[in-house]
């Protein structure tokens, strides 16, 4: 892979950064390359949720090509989930206060600061183009009785969104590496030390039917396995997770 820094460029406001650059992509932009944005007044995360939101936090979302199927980019979904906890530690200064809930949350006190969106095209010239969409609450969080937020300011020292960016590319360039020389392995294991609810009875909600069981692992491509009440096991690839009393 080579090394080439990735680019990064800040705007005052805009929409959604995660629309910005599939409009980018559609026009050529093949990255590496970030783009980050001190407002944003119509993000979206998982399933058309609002992620929006005003000065202080971080949003941001990075441009990759690959030469690779849309399943093996999406991996790299868990070493955005990684990076994203490299700035929750930098910020909380102990490590045990952040973990990754499946498939694109972090979690710090047991309550969300950041989400992960992930989109994929055909790229113009050939190839995938994949844009990695982050928000980290940094400095305040939405009111969402359904997800209880919180912002990293509330637990531990604060951090600018400029300094937040850096630690997160950094971080995710390491992550990005590994994933290029050793497969996704590596990543999947270290997400699994971070991972919120293993081994804990869960409800998987699905687009038309309800899961429950144990969260007891991901399987070789991210999915998460849940051994099921009755007996036998259950490989979920898209859904939201409910832990009873944990969130």
């Amino acid at each position: 892979m080579p090394d080439i820094q990735p680019r990064i460029e800040w705007v005052e406001e805009t929409g959604s950064t995660n629309a910005d650059i599939r409009d980018r992509a559609a026009a050529g932009e093949r990255g590496p390359f970030w783009l980050a944005a001190r407002r944003q007044t119509a993000g979206r995360g998982r399933r058309g949720r609002v992620w929006s939101g005003h000065g202080g936090n971080l949003f941001t979302t990075g441009l990759y090509t690959f030469q690779c199927e849309p399943a093996r980019a999406a991996e790299l979904s868990f070493a955005a989930a990684l990076a994203v906890a490299a700035v929750c530690d930098s910020a909380t200064r102990d490590p045990a206060l952040t973990r990754l809930k499946w498939p694109n949350d972090a979690l710090v006190g047991g309550r969300k600061v950041a989400g992960i969106l992930l989109e994929s095209g055909a790229a113009p010239g050939g190839g995938l183009w994949l844009a990695i969409g982050i928000g980290i609450n940094l400095a305040e969080a939405p009111d969402d009785a359904e997800r209880p937020a919180t912002a990293l300011a509330r637990h531990g020292r604060s951090l600018a969104p400029e300094d937040a960016l850096v630690t997160l590319i950094t971080a995710f360039e390491r992550e990005r590496e590994d994933w290029h020389l050793g497969g996704f392995g590596p990543i999947r294991d270290r997400w699994l030390t971070r991972a919120h609810g293993l081994g804990q009875r869960c409800e998987a909600r699905l687009e038309n039917e309800t899961v429950s069981g144990t969260f007891a692992d991901l399987g070789p491509d991210g999915a998460l396995r849940l051994d099921l009440v009755g007996g036998g096991r259950r490989y979920i690839s898209a859904g939201d997770v409910f832990f009873p009393d944990r969130g």
